[in-house]
């Protein structure tokens, strides 16, 4: 019996919470049967029927299972039992469950029929299952019952907590909003069954967010609780709400999220003016709509709330000044309107109002949204450059005008008190060309150059004023001179005009209509008058007709016009303008005699008619000329090739010299022997040598030797300085000369010197000089000069070295 103690604990468990569950599906209106029984049999009334009764089809009793959920027991959950009127306890019927959860969720004995939960159950994740139940023949497996089907419904218990899932929350809501204002509506939802007790019933509370704001219980609207909350003392909130379950009762499960209430802005603050007043200084140089000054309001408001308009509404520089308002920075920017003088006026003051662009008529009984400032402005003095009476001056001059002719005359004078004497000046990058002239004290212009208004109508150039005494000080006007037009142009063709005329051309036909043209431009408009030139008055061949509009019309005046008798013909045209005085000019209009076919469109004209007919087209004759040309320049190259041909730069084998040594054994004939060597080249240095260039390098001679000083051509007594000048002459010569090789070669030249002690050993200089000489100084110059002290000296040499 001890044994059997759990087991029956747990089937007086199971027993009491299927009675609960019973009785609050009482509750609700509905039945709990944990027994499927099938149909009681049908007996038979009707008359003539055998005392046997005949068994009829059953099918099952429908009752629904209830199941809890989240059952947490060590034992399998029984949830009901299967029975059927066939089984007599014999164990001849065997019960079968299947459908969803079979055998995985739900079990069922096959002998009585009990069927038992073996997992825990969610209803949140599925309410209801449906399975079919089936009595079958324990031996032959064949039913004994139809199938039926039923459902076991998983019962709710209060096993999840509210949730926001629309959480956190954000909002806004305006400050100075009156007690109730609507702010927002939070939600919670709950998983367990909405039907079934009160596990899904939530109500809502506010945790934090006290006194400020309250929530509706049931709705979950969250409402201002307080007035005048003023954003700028405090601009945000963060509230605490929480959903309780189970109607707020104790036991019940609750969630929380924050709602984050943010106050915005409303126009409820004036602008207002730190310090007062305000003091800045100007210089009276500033340009005109330069920036003078920028003051501004605060306004505690933000946004377009704290959007200002300023004004000036009093002072003495209301036409000088004008003030705006910046719109990034709602800065009251000061700015000028003409130009400023030190000497005129030094100090402007203005009052300047800054108000509300946007103001909130609620708050208007608290007072007027705006605010007054003083503003004084002192100029400062600068030194002005000179100003010009009249920064452009306009002036005309007659093309006609002479040099020196005066053309107007400009002012300036110096603004400052100082009022320094002006010099005038033309800036002559205006004036390249250096047409006009500037008195420099008075400003008078003239023209320095004749006028041509066909090359340049209109003149601008800059006048330079500048103080006297202070030149860096220049102002700068403009002159704008226009060069009247004369008549001293000639009308000529309009354009170059090539005139065909056909063979087949009748008397009187118009075979050219001319116009002309004029540089000039008359005030009322060119008048042309043609007329054939007087030595063309007689012309038997063609005629002219004015026709009154600045056009002509050459006619012929006979017919038979021949091209081989005559190809070319030229009409000379007199044109005559309309000015004062009249000019006119000649022009001669080329008239060609062409073959026309049927419409008169030319063929061929002139010369080349007669090159047709012998079959050579102008083509051909051009391409002969063509090859004629060539062959001659040809020719004539090769001639030049010829004449220019020289010996080659380049030395063959057998002279070049670049690694030959050349010894020469023969000793001159002494101081007598003049017919060796000319002497007289050694001397004459200043023979003037032909400038030869070398063909073969660049000629960069003179910059290869700058650093070297030039020769010396001196007294010739300087024997030194003569055979210095002779050696660099021969180095310079061989650099330059165009027959050397084009490679280096090494030349040597030596030269002893004047520094030596003995003095020159040479024979050159012994004719100037006795053949008697003394040599005793050999003695005194060491051992190594004892065999020459031997030979030439007099004293013992033997006394001296021993």
């Amino acid at each position: 019996m001890k044994a059997d103690r759990p087991l029956i604990w747990s089937v007086i468990s199971q027993t009491l919470l299927l009675l609960v569950a019973q009785w609050e599906l009482g509750c609700y209106g509905m039945t709990l049967n944990s027994v499927l029984l099938p149909r009681a049999p049908r007996q038979s009334h009707r008359p003539g029927a055998g005392a046997l009764a005949h068994r009829q089809k059953r099918s099952w009793v429908w009752n629904q299972f209830f199941v809890l959920e989240e059952f947490t027991g060590d034992e399998p959950l029984y949830v009901g039992k299967l029975h059927s009127d066939v089984d007599k306890g014999e164990g001849k019927v065997k019960y079968v469950l299947s459908g969803e959860g079979a055998s995985s969720i739900f079990t069922i004995d096959e002998n009585t029929g009990d069927i038992h939960a073996i997992k825990r159950l969610d209803r949140e994740e599925q309410a209801y299952y449906t399975l079919r139940a089936q009595a079958l023949d324990y031996d032959t497996s064949r039913p004994v019952e139809p199938e039926s089907e039923f459902v076991i419904k998983v019962q709710d218990i209060n096993d999840n907590e509210p949730k926001f899932p629309n959480g956190p929350y954000n909002a806004r809501v305006p400050e100075m909003s009156p007690v109730g204002t609507s702010v927002v509506q939070v939600v919670a939802t709950d998983a367990d069954d909405p039907t079934y007790g009160n596990s899904a019933r939530v109500v809502y509370s506010i945790l934090e967010g006290q006194p400020y704001f309250s929530v509706d219980p049931k709705t979950g609207v969250i409402r201002t609780a307080l007035p005048s909350m003023d954003r700028e003392a405090r601009d945000q909130y963060l509230l605490v709400i929480q959903a309780k379950d189970m109607v707020g009762q104790m036991g019940g499960l609750s969630g929380t999220t924050s709602v984050t209430v943010t106050l915005s802005d409303v126009n409820d603050n004036p602008p207002r003016f730190s310090p007062k007043s305000y003091q800045f200084s100007v210089p009276e140089s500033l340009p005109v709509a330069s920036v003078v000054a920028k003051i501004k309001a605060l306004d505690s408001d933000v946004g377009p709330n704290a959007e200002m308009e300023y004004r000036i509404i009093d002072g003495d520089g209301l036409g000088m000044f004008k003030v705006s308002t910046d719109k990034d920075t709602q800065e009251g920017v000061i700015s000028l309107l003409k130009n400023l003088d030190f000497e005129t006026k030094n100090t402007y003051t203005l009052r300047i109002e800054a108000s509300n662009r946007h103001p909130d008529t609620r708050f208007l009984s608290q007072g007027m949204f705006s605010d007054t400032a003083t503003v004084k402005l002192t100029v400062e003095n600068v030194d002005e450059p000179p100003l010009f009476s009249s920064p452009l001056s306009k002036m005309v001059v007659s093309e006609a005008a002479k040099v020196g002719t005066i053309i107007g005359t400009v002012s300036a004078n110096d603004p400052d008190a100082t009022n320094s004497p002006i010099r005038y000046s033309i800036d002559r990058n205006t004036d390249l060309e250096r047409f006009f002239n500037i008195e420099a004290t008075t400003g008078v212009i003239s023209t320095a150059k004749p006028l041509d208004r066909e090359v340049n109508a209109v003149h601008n150039i800059t006048i330079l004023a500048i103080e006297t005494f202070d030149p860096a000080q220049v102002g700068r006007g403009v002159a704008l001179i226009t060069v009247m037009d004369i008549n001293d142009n000639a009308p000529v063709f309009a354009i170059e005009y090539e005139t065909f005329l056909c063979e087949s051309s009748s008397p009187g036909q118009v075979i050219e209509t001319i116009s002309a043209v004029d540089r000039d431009e008359p005030p009322s408009g060119h008048r042309f008058f043609f007329s054939l030139a007087p030595e063309a008055a007689g012309n038997l061949n063609f005629t002219l007709r004015d026709n009154k509009d600045n056009t002509a019309s050459i006619l012929t005046k006979r017919a038979g016009f021949q091209r081989r008798q005559q190809s070319l013909y030229r009409l000379p045209v007199l044109i005559v303008d309309s000015g004062t005085p009249a000019l006119s000019s000649t022009n001669t209009l080329s008239i060609r005699v062409c073959e026309c076919d049927g419409d008169g469109t030319p063929q061929s004209c002139g010369a080349e008619a007669f090159m047709l007919s012998a079959g050579l087209s102008t083509g051909a004759l051009i391409a002969i000329l063509a090859c004629i040309l060539t062959l001659l320049v040809l020719v004539l190259l090769i001639v030049m090739m010829r004449r220019r041909k020289k010996e080659p730069l380049i030395l063959d084998e057998d002279r070049d010299v670049r690694e030959n040594i050349v010894r020469y054994d023969d000793e001159g004939g002494g101081e007598e022997d003049t017919e060796a060597f000319d002497m007289v080249a050694l001397r004459n240095l200043n023979v003037v040598r032909d400038s030869k260039v070398r063909r073969d390098v660049t000629p960069e001679v003179t910059t290869l030797y700058t650093p070297r000083p030039p020769p010396y051509k001196a007294a010739p007594a300087d024997n030194n300085g003569i055979f210095r000048d002779f050696i660099w002459d021969r180095l310079k010569e061989a650099d330059v000369d165009p027959t050397a090789p084009p490679y280096d070669s090494l030349q040597t030249y030596a030269f002893e010197g004047s520094g030596s002690v003995a003095e020159s050993l040479s024979s050159l200089d012994s004719l100037s000089t006795d053949s008697d000489q003394n040599y005793d100084y050999l003695s005194d110059w060491g051992p190594r000069f004892r065999k020459l002290a031997d030979l030439y000296g007099h004293a013992d040499a033997s006394n001296i070295f021993s």
